[in-house]
């Protein structure tokens, strides 16, 4: 079996991403915002999809893609007989008036390396999922596209005439394509896209710098967290889980989902990687974001809402051609945030303890949660005895899950642990009295025949987030318990090569196909907890076999193939990288660079 991998790159400077595809296409691109519609959207159709390509003349040629070193400007080269150049591709970003400058701007610079290449530019952009195509007007230096809410505007250096009849050009001087989206360039274009790359560079390298990254896979850390960085919806806070859609979970299978969205789940475990590599900015904007979210909410929380904290991510199917040209629904919208999944309000909880045990917080903002801390406890109270959804989102089914449990349990603890910084023993009792009751459910999901915590209450089957037992420390890691857990797991869940599967049990969809990679994280993490650190390492370098030629992630890996599937990068699964390494860092507990 072939084995399939995402052969792009992403940019972004945090208020959008673009993929780049090793044949130079802009094959994903939403604008304004992650879960707009896409202006450039060939990887779900490559008729409605448009294009943003620089390609030679003929088919016949070879590239290579790599990012300016630590950071997230890409380079892709292109050769073939009678020449090659580069494509630099960047979203600037940098710091300027006091304030971080990340326009909607994509800069393409184009430059001869040898010979005489000849180059075809192409630039298609399309509105409403690809559904209408974009009224394109010349100017003095410039082409402007209209039908999006806001004028988009492509100003270049190139000759008009070779760029609107699609015609091969030489290069024989470096280019420059600049593509705004509401406020067009008026600067010069060659010295302000040489000055907004020179300042981007910098931006990146030095927020590397200030990254507290050790010696164990140190690269891959690193590339890890740049791309969790673009993920982040700075102007919210909110932290997405991936820039795409309905890429999926194995071909055919219809596990198409759309990701661009904010998990309250997943962004615990991004803000703890954040956490371990010493960026503090990123949980601070995350702490207003969901501050906003929850006193705004009355009622209950959702699993995900959009960027903006928007509540209603209404599901419906495009007509789209789908991943490949095959794989339909191509889905917008995510029904999940229908769900039932009470584990959000621990996860919620986890998350904002570093606001009263990290001292960088002051006073008030500390205080001026208190009531937020109180809503959460209550709907804790409200939901112990509710079936859910899950972590996973069952769409047919409910029961009362392990995983929502141990949450509850961390929520409370965290509570109890907040209730002292603020002196609140009203807040303590409360805390205390639900973390018992969470235990006694958690004992409840225990099956003391095989010596392990099953998915649910009166289930028989297994599921890899129970290894958080161990990794939230709820299972003491050098107990007996805890091996034995850890042992059962491994028996059912583990892959061959060291991948794990989330579960086997058929589910909504039939029997899942594909491993989830974030388990396979899990897994290591937790080999390290218990102290089999030599089965750690090795099972992490395994692991890193599965990233694409950029050290990229995807969601979803097939066992028998190592083939990327999911969508693409996912941040779950790069946090799993950074989440595992930290903790066989710390394990290893050697000087950095000895």
């Amino acid at each position: 079996m072939k084995k399939h991998t995402y052969n792009t790159g992403v940019i972004g400077n945090c208020a959008y991403i673009a993929h780049v595809e090793k044949n130079t296409n802009i094959n994903w691109m939403c604008w304004p915002r992650f879960d707009d519609s896409f202006v450039f959207g060939s990887l779900l159709d490559d008729e409605k999809g448009g294009s943003f390509s620089l390609l030679p003349p003929t088919d016949s040629y070879q590239s290579k893609q790599y990012y300016v070193e630590n950071t997230n400007i890409l380079c892709t080269e292109i050769s073939y007989s009678e020449g090659s150049y580069r494509i630099t591709d960047f979203a600037p970003r940098f710091y300027q008036y006091e304030r971080y400058y990340k326009p909607l701007m994509l800069v393409r610079k184009i430059e001869r390396l040898s010979g005489n290449p000849q180059i075809k530019a192409t630039c298609k952009p399309m509105a409403a999922y690809g559904e209408k195509k974009l009224q394109r007007i010349q100017g003095s230096n410039h082409l402007k596209f209209f039908g999006l809410e806001d004028e988009l505007r492509l100003n270049t250096n190139i000759s008009f005439s070779y760029l609107l009849e699609y015609q091969p050009f030489v290069l024989n001087e470096t280019k420059y394509l600049v593509l705004t989206y509401g406020t067009p360039l008026e600067a010069p274009l060659e010295s302000t896209a040489e000055d907004f790359l020179s300042k981007t560079i910098n931006y990146w390298r030095t927020w590397v710098k200030r990254t507290s990254i050790g010696n164990f896979y140190q690269a891959e850390v690193i590339r890890s967290a740049l791309v969790l960085k673009i993920h982040q919806y700075e102007d919210t806070g909110a932290i997405i889980a991936s820039s795409t859609t309905s890429l999926p979970e194995s071909p055919g299978a219809g596990r198409n989902w759309d990701y661009r969205y904010c998990w309250l789940r997943d962004t615990f475990y991004t803000l703890n990687a954040f956490n371990n590599i010493g960026h503090f900015e990123e949980l601070d904007k995350y702490f207003h974001y969901i501050a906003n979210i929850t006193l705004k909410s009355h009622d209950r929380l959702q699993p995900l809402y959009s960027v903006s904290g928007q509540t209603d991510l209404v599901e419906r199917t495009l007509e789209l051609k789908g991943y490949m040209g095959e794989n339909t629904p191509v889905r917008v919208g995510n029904q999940a945030y229908e769900h039932i999944q009470n584990d959000v309000y621990g996860q919620v909880l986890v998350s904002l303890l570093p606001v009263y045990a990290d001292k960088r917080f002051i006073l008030s903002e500390r205080i001026e949660s208190r009531k937020m801390i109180y809503q959460i406890l209550e709907s804790i109270d409200s939901t112990m005895d509710e079936k859910d959804a899950g972590l996973w989102e069952f769409r047919d089914s409910s029961q009362y899950h392990c995983y929502t449990y141990l949450f509850h349990w961390a929520g409370t603890c965290a509570a109890l642990n907040i209730a002292r910084e603020l002196g609140d023993k009203e807040m303590a009792q409360k805390a205390l009295q639900l973390r018992e009751r969470s235990i006694a459910k958690l004992e409840e999901c225990y099956d003391s025949d095989r010596g392990v915590y099953t998915q649910a209450v009166g289930s028989p089957n297994l599921d890899a987030s129970t290894l958080q037992l161990i990794l939230m420390n709820y299972l003491d890691p050098s107990s007996e318990k805890a091996r034995k857990h850890l042992e059962n797991l491994e028996a059912d869940l583990k892959s061959e090569n060291g991948l794990f599967y989330r579960y086997k049990h058929q589910d909504d969809f039939g029997v899942p196909e594909t491993t989830f990679l974030i388990c396979a994280f899990w897994y290591v993490e937790t080999l390290a907890a218990v102290g089999r650190v030599d089965d750690a390492i090795e099972n992490f370098e395994s692991l890193m076999q599965y990233s694409n030629h950029l050290g990229l992630l995807s969601e979803d890996v097939d066992a028998a193939s190592g083939s990327q599937w999911g969508n693409f990068p996912q941040t779950y699964s790069h946090v799993g990288l950074v989440n595992a390494a930290y903790r066989i860092a710390k394990k290893l507990d050697r000087p950095n660079f000895l």
